[in-house]
């Protein structure tokens, strides 16, 4: 088995920013695209509801920007908003080239509102945009001779010249995990991509997959990069509530086609907390519902959409309604039970337009990165319209450095002589899940200065045991993922610790207005190392 690789770019991630990247590059450029489990195992998969861009003529980019900077708690940045909101049109044309297929009304391409939006401007395949696209990519990728993907490949550490020792900082590549044969192989590359995801699995209750686990942000982090923002955690209003129905989504749409959201006795909430109702951003809907369990003390609340005709419903939420009926609930005719669940990271690793992180030839794409887009809170489906844009905008950037030779140095392989097989597993299941709950309990949709302080306390105590465990015993996906979930836990802390007030998707008790400026929270791992 080849224990050293060698690539014009790595991409670490397969979802719609990694495949996207890795397609616009392997025109020039030979390219190895990792999955840490299958490919079609990530957030993308799962996502429903589309891609949010200007497509009709009633809308325009102006709108689309001033929705964004709402929802975002004018944090977001202007010139962020803008660069990707003019570049929406463009990155649905190279999709429908790629051979993406989106729903049609009539001779044009249907589209529906979501909250937050002005417009209706959600371009989308059925409710599953997000399985449409990846598929696609994902064929797309496995024709192209010059992309070689690897299923089962977890990223250990990047590999910088400042950890070999060397002059002139640089990311030369990265240790991965083989989990096929369980060694640690070397991948070395002059311009390696993050691509990881979000982190929302640090929470108890996620609408996303196993891997979201803050992979890439964790890795640049201990590599010496910036974090910003990472106190925004936006939690989806509406997961489905049914114990076999595991990080199941309800999208957004389905509220956005005339959904109501109403409380255990039939009555109807939503106009208590803002005059847009059912349509207003994630983080009212979320924190109404949440609000309303707590006063009633029930375990969910319910969205109905069986007002409308059977017919109408089963078109629109085809995935949504087979996956509803095989637990026993018939959306055309009863509500879903419904909770908040964590659902997207919208603070990350800093970048620039082009994806650049603060180390030389390491770039962060999609929910990995800040960028500026989504400030205090997402606004809704502009999530896969980030991974697009700013996967063209770093593949151009790569391609004007090509030139840049693999870097010669000797890169040592994993040293494995030092540990022993664990016996011990148990740690790793109970630190993951003591982290889970208490992220839930004291760093969730309401916080408090004592909730904090409490989840700060348990945090640093599970850092040091993670830390010895990971020094003593042989590495495994789930050690890794927990590694970097208490990394990911701990930089949420510190980051909603330093927010004094209560903006978007951080709304805090003890500081239950707005602060007299917009400020990024922005962590420098020479402050606060965890190495």
């Amino acid at each position: 088995m080849k224990q050293h690789h060698h690539y014009d770019a790595l991409i670490i991630g397969s979802g719609a920013a990694g495949l996207t990247m890795a397609l616009h590059l392997s025109q020039n450029a030979r390219v190895a695209v990792l999955s840490k489990r299958a490919l079609k195992s990530g957030s993308t998969w799962l996502a429903q509801g589309g891609i949010a861009a200007v497509l009709d003529t009633t809308d325009s980019t102006q709108a689309h920007m001033q929705d964004t900077m709402s929802a975002g708690g004018n944090l977001s940045h202007p010139d962020a908003v803008e660069f990707t909101v003019s570049h929406g049109k463009e990155s649905i044309e190279w999709l429908i080239q790629q051979g993406v297929h989106f729903t049609q009304d009539s001779d044009d391409y249907h589209l529906t509102k979501e909250g937050g939006h002005s417009h209706r401007r959600i371009i989308h395949s059925a409710d599953a945009t997000g399985k449409a696209l990846q598929s696609t990519l994902i064929e797309r990728a496995i024709a192209s001779p010059n992309i070689d993907l690897y299923e089962d490949h977890i990223a250990v550490d990047l590999i910088t010249r400042r950890k070999l020792g060397l002059a002139h900082n640089r990311c030369v590549g990265a240790y991965i995990l083989n989990e096929k044969t369980g060694h640690v192989e070397v991948f070395q590359a002059p311009h390696v991509v993050l691509a990881t995801g979000g982190a929302s699995k640090a929470y108890l209750y996620t609408s996303n997959s196993d891997g979201a686990t803050g992979d890439g942000i964790a890795m640049a982090w201990r590599a010496g990069c910036r974090v910003g923002n990472m106190e925004f955690n936006q939690f989806h209003p509406t997961c489905l509530y049914h114990p076999q129905a595991k990080s199941f989504l309800i999208t957004e749409a389905v509220r956005g086609e005339g959904g109501k959201l109403i409380l255990p006795n039939g009555k109807p909430f939503m106009h208590k907390f803002d005059k847009r109702g059912e349509l207003a951003p994630r983080d009212i809907v979320a924190r109404a519902i949440d609000h309303e369990m707590k006063r009633l003390g029930c375990d969910c609340l319910f969205l109905d959409i069986s007002h409308k005709p059977a017919e109408f419903v089963r078109s629109h939420f085809p995935t949504i309604y087979k996956r509803c009926l095989k637990l026993g609930i018939d959306i055309t005719k009863e509500p879903i039970p419904v909770v908040p669940a964590a659902h997207y990271t919208c603070g990350g690793i800093v970048t620039d337009e082009k994806g650049r992180t603060d180390i030389a030839g390491l770039y962060a794409i999609g929910e990995t990165s800040f960028t500026g887009l989504h400030g205090a809170n997402r606004l809704a489906s502009n999530s896969l319209l980030e991974c697009l844009v700013y996967a063209k905008s770093a593949s151009q950037d790569v391609f004007n450095s090509l030139t840049t030779p693999l870097d010669e140095s000797i890169i040592p392989a994993w040293d494995e002589t030092q540990v022993t097989d664990s016996d011990e597993d148990v740690i790793i299941s109970h630190n993951w899940d003591e982290i889970r709950r208490f992220m839930w309990d004291y760093v969730g949709i309401v916080r408090t200065d004592k909730r904090l302080q409490r989840a700060k306390h348990r945090i640093d105590l599970l850092h040091q045991e993670i830390s010895e465990y990971y020094s003593h015993y042989k590495i495994s996906n789930d050690l890794l993922e927990l590694r970097n979930l208490a990394v990911v836990a701990d930089l949420i802390i510190r980051s909603a610790m330093l927010r004094q007030e209560s903006r978007g998707l951080h709304y805090t008790l003890d500081y239950p207005d707005l602060g007299p400026e917009a400020l990024d929270t922005i962590l420098t791992p020479i402050n606060f190392a965890w190495n």
